[in-house]
């Protein structure tokens, strides 16, 4: 996968523990308070945290003029608690179903599984973070959506 497609990398140093950045990344209910870009909610939040476990997440923007919903699903390939984590994503259906990306406005030739690789070090008590997506360009909206999902994750332990 990592020849055929673009990628992104993004970097950050977070003022937390490791485990406790691990667990905003592998805990539904934490993950859910600050994925995705500004000005979206996660209603949904589903993950099978093992090797070959499922993961289905809801994206949702209210604003008076439309509502949207964009869910994504994909597969744990690798678990190395607290420092590794590896997966696919996919856009689905709500019924977490593939969907083409060009039917949610995706540029044509827009992967239809991309895998996001995220890395977690340590240093001086804080944590390193470094994530990367295979499938998004790095001046991709979805590059975007990741810088601020990531400065939310960093902003939650200030």
């Amino acid at each position: 996968m990592a020849d055929e497609f673009e990628w992104m990398r993004l970097e950050r140093t977070i003022d937390a523990p490791l485990a406790d950045v691990w667990d905003m990344w592998t805990k539904p209910e934490l993950f859910s308070q600050w994925y995705g870009p500004n000005g979206m909610s996660i209603p949904v939040a589903e993950m099978a945290l093992e090797v070959g476990g499922r993961r289905k997440i809801c994206m949702s923007m209210e604003t008076p003029e439309r509502s949207m919903k964009m869910w994504f699903t994909g597969e744990f390939k690798e678990l190395s608690a607290p420092h590794r984590l590896v997966y696919t994503e996919s856009m689905c259906d709500e019924d977490g179903n593939i969907i083409p990306p060009e039917s949610m406005g995706m540029p044509a030739g827009h992967p239809e599984v991309t895998e996001v690789i995220v890395e977690l070090a340590e240093k001086e008590g804080k944590t390193r973070l470094k994530l990367t997506h295979i499938g998004v360009s790095a001046d991709s909206g979805g590059a975007g959506g990741w810088a601020q999902a990531l400065d939310k994750l960093t902003a939650h332990f200030v």
